[in-house]
């Protein structure tokens, strides 16, 4: 997921696509701990995602903030 993508969701959005992807992030590990994750590098790829739509939303948060 880009960066670019997610500066064009609205903040209602966004935050559902943080939940969605923490959700995900939830169920990832779970597999791993359970031996059923084929895909590893998916949780790294999924936390930073997690950290892009954060980093993004903090950015549209303070930009409201200062208008």
């Amino acid at each position: 997921m880009k960066s670019a993508e997610l500066r064009d969701l609205t903040l209602e959005d966004l935050n559902k696509r943080i939940e969605d992807l923490k959700e995900e992030l939830f169920n990832l590990r779970i597999q791993k701990v359970r031996n059923r994750l084929e895909n590893t590098s998916r949780i790294r790829d999924v936390r930073r995602d997690v950290a892009r739509a954060l980093t993004v939303l903090t950015e549209k948060n303070n930009a409201s903030k200062r208008s």
